[in-house]
């Protein structure tokens, strides 16, 4: 079984990448409100950096997906017109930096992308001084803040709408087990804070650390814990490409049985789909974005391109949709951060979404179980802020 688990890091280690958070500064030499005075009556400069050339072939997959997604969405705007260029990043923070520059020197009034932290990070910085806000495809609350916004979605966000449900369920008596490494000490921290902005109660936290003989030894301890703390439910940090089908097993080995405790996850636990016959995750939740709309928005471009968006791809098509809803509005300070945050937010492929004064998001997301090796939706995604799910 710990074969797999040698297999995954290097997926895992992916995921390091894009919510890594050592070196990341958060901008904040803008003022309170960024962004500059545009002219609605032309097509509006938007910069779409993506991470094409480097030397990774996923790379430049994902620059190739975001870009198509970005003009899809450019082709499905209704009466506003974008002037769109596409810069690449390398994947390489200074040149993240060089490009967002040279962006802005070439008109650009707001930038789209990149997508790992530390570039966005760096993009974000470049142009502080130049009054142009940055739309990042990072999920890294960390690089938030002054110029910079992330449209990926967060560990916060799942784990507010899962803690909440939880509750709700009676089931909001949470213990929390996770990996010890950054990625998965940070949704710790996530789900700690959800708990304490709801009604929920925290059973205590467990950690294991990230290689088959830290799994294995842990889990007597770590399931002897979770008995005796009187935990409802246990919310697992850990993905399908990491720990997860390992924990799946051996907690039930261990006398920790969905039957009993209701098992949650952080990350998807449909990605890949054969994770949903795992026997430990039946009964399982975790949330996802509204199914119907992203679903509509891969056979669309599927017609269109000829093959599968990559995962994150909508992102760059949300970051136009909102651009052209704001840009609609006919008004010059439509892409300032005051604009952009606006209360009743957008909707994009995967749902409702708004963004906040300090950079992070807030997306609409339905709460999913594995049922009979299948995912069935038992919370459907809210679809305005304020209603259900918010």
């Amino acid at each position: 079984m710990f074969a797999v688990f040698a297999r995954t890091r290097k997926a895992l280690g992916a995921l390091l990448a894009f919510v890594s958070l050592s070196g990341l500064v958060a901008c904040t030499v803008a003022g309170p409100q960024t962004g500059p005075s545009i002219n609605t009556n032309k097509p509006v400069p938007v910069a779409l950096l993506v991470p094409g050339g480097s030397t990774s072939a996923n790379d430049a997959s994902l620059a190739t997906s975001l870009e198509n997604a970005a003009r899809m969405a450019m082709a499905e705007l209704s009466g506003v017109k974008v002037d769109l260029r596409v810069y690449n990043t390398g994947g390489n923070p200074n040149q993240a930096a060089a490009m967002a520059t040279k962006a802005v020197n070439d008109g650009a009034k707001i930038i789209l992308g990149p997508v790992f932290a530390q570039s966005a990070n760096a993009a974000g910085l470049a142009v502080a001084r130049r009054n142009v806000n940055v739309l990042s495809f990072s999920n890294n609350p960390d690089i938030a803040g002054g110029n910079v916004f992330i449209l990926g979605n967060t560990f916060g966000n799942v784990a507010d709408r899962l803690v909440r449900y939880a509750a709700r369920q009676g089931k909001g008596r949470i213990m929390i087990l996770h990996g010890n490494d950054q990625a998965e000490i940070t949704g710790r921290s996530a789900i700690q804070s959800a708990i304490a902005n709801s009604s929920a109660t925290l059973a205590g936290t467990a950690s294991f650390e990230l290689s088959q003989s830290g799994i294995v030894n842990a889990m007597p301890g770590i399931s002897a814990q979770i008995k005796n703390s009187g935990a409802q439910s246990v919310f697992l940090t850990s993905g399908t490409s990491g720990a997860l089908p390992f924990l799946a097993g051996l907690l039930p080995e261990n006398g920790v049985s969905p039957a009993t405790k209701q098992f949650i996850g952080l990350q998807r636990w449909d990605i890949p789909s054969n994770a949903l016959a795992l026997p430990g995750l039946q009964g399982g939740w975790f949330a996802l974005p509204d199914p119907a709309l992203a679903n509509r928005f891969n056979s669309r471009y599927q017609a269109r391109y000829g093959a599968a968006p990559h995962p994150i791809a909508g992102l760059a098509y949300d970051g136009i949709a909102a651009i052209g809803a704001l840009v609609k509005s006919g008004k010059a300070d439509a892409l300032t951060s005051t604009a952009l945050t606006q209360g009743q937010g957008f909707v994009g492929v995967n749902g409702i979404f708004r963004l906040r004064g300090n950079g992070t998001n807030e997306r609409g997301l339905a709460v999913a179980q594995i049922q009979n090796n299948q995912v069935i939706i038992i919370d459907p995604a809210p679809r305005s802020f304020g209603g259900a799910g918010f």
